[in-house]
């Protein structure tokens, strides 16, 4: 459940669905209050969904590996190709962000120093992984 006292000047604590703040608005989840359209990764979904599902196929085969006592390098190579895949999602999805959210943010002037710091966070995730 999630209460309208998420999104900001609003006190009353309803209940609606994950995700919106009223018909056709959307909010970012972790509770910022500020109001945002579609994620920018929408335009290019499906392919996001498709290199994750790809890339839960690559941990059920390293699950597969160990269970069937392959050896270590084999097991080590999967877990770098896993690694990269996800790295790419990343990027991607920090691309498509920056060149919807963060640039939508900053041409409103709503929300832009927020914006520009979440994805600086994110960047710096990214770095250290």
């Amino acid at each position: 459940m999630v209460t309208d006292a998420c999104v900001e000047g609003v006190s009353s604590p309803t209940e609606r669905t994950p995700g919106t703040n009223g018909p056709g608005d959307r909010f970012t989840p972790r509770g910022y209050g500020a109001l945002m359209t579609d994620p920018g990764y929408l335009s290019n979904k499906d392919d996001v969904l498709k290199r994750l599902r790809r890339i839960e196929g690559q941990a059920r085969g390293l699950q597969r590996m160990v269970d069937e006592e392959q050896y270590c390098i084999d097991i080590l190579t999967q877990v770098s190709a896993m690694t990269k895949a996800l790295q790419a999602v990343a990027v991607n999805l920090l691309d498509d962000h920056l060149a919807h959210c963060v640039r939508d943010a900053i041409a409103s002037g709503e929300g832009a120093d927020e914006k520009l710091t979440e994805a600086t966070a994110a960047i710096a995730r990214l770095v250290r992984s």
